[in-house]
C-alpha cells in the first residue's frame, strides 16, 4: 500500500493519484507534440515507450513484482489497446491538430468510452450525481478549448487528424476499463500490484506494438529523417510526464476507482495545458478559455465529493 493510501484510505489515495494523472497529463502533449515534429510521429512514440520500459522496469524489477503476478496478461493486453494502439494513433494526430485540440478530443471521448465499456463489461454503474459531475467536466473542457483550437487546423489536416484522434480515445477508454479488469483479477487472486509495475506491464505491451507499426513503416512509407539530436530532450520529457509518472499515477487511481470517474478528472489536463503550450508553442488563452476552465474545475470537484 502506498503512504497515501494508508493516511487517506485507498480512495483518498486514488483520488490523489487522478488528480497527479491530470497534473502530468497536461504537460506531456507539448513534450509529445515537439518530439513527434522533431524526430518523426512514429519514432517518437516508440522511442518514448522504450524509456519508459526501462525507468519503470529498473523499478519494477528492484522494488516492484517484475513481470509477475496473477494480471500480467491483462495489463499487457491493456498496455497493447492503450499504449499501443492509442499511442500510435495520439502521434498521427498530433502534428495535425495540435497538442490541443488532439488532447481535448482523445481525452473527452475516451471518458465517455470508458464510462460506457465499463459498464457493459464489468458492470460498473455511475450515479446521476457522477453522471452529472462528468458532463460538467466534460463541458468545460470543451469550451474552454474549442473555439480556439480549430482555427489553427489546415481543412486538409482536419479529416485525418479527427479520425486519428477518434481511434487514440476508443484504445485509451478501452484500455483504461481493461487495467480496471487486471486489478480485479489481481484482487481476487490475493495478489495486490504497485502502480509502478501495473505501468511497467503496460508498457511492456505499448512498445512491442509501437516497433511493429515502426518496422512495417519504415518499409513501406519511410519517415524522413529529422533533427534528431534536438528531439532527445522531448522524448524525454514526454516519455517522464506521460508513459512513467503519468501513468503510474493513472494506474493507482484505476485501482479503485471507476474509469468513468478517473478519466473526466483526467480529461480536464488540456485545460491546465494551455499556460505551459503558451511558453513552448506560443499560444494564449481567449476568454472562453477560463468559463471552459471555471466549468471543468466544478466538475471535478464534484467528481472528488461525490466519489
Amino acid at each position: 500500500m502506498l503512504p497515501a493510501d494508508r493516511w487517506l484510505g485507498e480512495g483518498g489515495g486514488a483520488m490523489i493519484g487522478a488528480l497527479g494523472t491530470l497534473l502530468f497529463f497536461a504537460v506531456t502533449p507539448v513534450f509529445a507534440n515537439r518530439a513527434a515534429h522533431l524526430l518523426g510521429s512514429l519514432r517518437a512514440n516508440f522511442f518514448r515507450l522504450l524509456v519508459a520500459v526501462v525507468l519503470l522496469g529498473t523499478w519494477a524489477h528492484l522494488a516492484g513484482r517484475g513481470v509477475g503476478g496473477a494480471a500480467f496478461g491483462w495489463f499487457v493486453l491493456g498496455g497493447v489497446v492503450g499504449f499501443g494502439i492509442g499511442g500510435v494513433a495520439m502521434f498521427q494526430s498530433l502534428p495535425r491538430l495540435g497538442s490541443n485540440l488532439s488532447t481535448l478530443i482523445v481525452q473527452c471521448v475516451s471518458a465517455v468510452v470508458a464510462a460506457g465499456v465499463e459498464w457493459t463489461w464489468l458492470g460498473t454503474r455511475l450515479t446521476p450525481a457522477q453522471l452529472g459531475c462528468a458532463a460538467v467536466t466534460l463541458t468545460g473542457v470543451a469550451i474552454g478549448l474549442r473555439p480556439r483550437s480549430l482555427p489553427r487546423v489546415l481543412p486538409a489536416e482536419w479529416a485525418a487528424g479527427l479520425a486519428w484522434a477518434v481511434v487514440s480515445a476508443a484504445g485509451q477508454g478501452v484500455g483504461a476499463v481493461i487495467s480496471r479488469k487486471a486489478f480485479a483479477v489481481a484482487a481476487a487472486a490475493q495478489d495486490k500490484i504497485d502502480p509502478g509495475s501495473a505501468a511497467y506491464q503496460r508498457a511492456l505491451g505499448g512498445v512491442a506494438v509501437a516497433a511493429l507499426v515502426l518496422v512495417m513503416a519504415m518499409q513501406w512509407w519511410p519517415e524522413r529523417r529529422r533533427a534528431q539530436g534536438r528531439a532527445w530532450p522531448w522524448v524525454l520529457g514526454n516519455a517522464l510526464t506521460g508513459p512513467v509518472l503519468g501513468v503510474t499515477c493513472f494506474q493507482w487511481a484505476l485501482r479503485s476507482t471507476p474509469a468513468g470517474i478517473v478519466q473526466p478528472i483526467v480529461a480536464a489536463a488540456p485545460l491546465l495545458t494551455i499556460p505551459f503550450a503558451a511558453l513552448i508553442e506560443g499560444a494564449h488563452p481567449r476568454v472562453t478559455y477560463y468559463l471552459g476552465a471555471g466549468l471543468a474545475v466544478a466538475g471535478v470537484s464534484g467528481l472528488l465529493v461525490w466519489r
